[in-house]
């Protein structure tokens, strides 16, 4: 395992973490707080990894606020985006009555 901090929670309730380099599957990372994860999946660059098991249709966590519903389980250490995740920011098809 690096020493180096590969992972950056940006609030003590997110279950996702951001990447701050690339990262490869397999590869055993920490975050700030020292908490130690084994990757899944390759991370690229500014990309989310699960820091906690995320139920089916549960809420993902950044920045302490949803930023929208787990489409699949998604484990500690997997790449939590697009295929995984419906996000709910910014989409005008979310939108209420605009």
């Amino acid at each position: 395992m690096e020493d180096l901090i590969s992972l950056a929670v940006m609030n003590p309730r997110d279950n996702v973490a951001t990447a701050v380099r690339d990262l490869t599957a397999g590869e055993k990372v920490k975050t700030e707080d020292g908490m130690e994860i084994e990757l899944l999946n390759n991370i690229p660059f500014g990309h989310k990894v699960a820091i906690k098991d995320i139920a089916h249709g549960a809420e993902v966590t950044k920045y302490g606020e949803p930023i929208g519903l787990a489409v699949a389980s998604i484990t500690v250490g997997e790449h939590t985006h697009v295929h995984n995740v419906d996000g709910a920011r910014g989409r005008g098809d979310k939108a209420s009555n605009v």
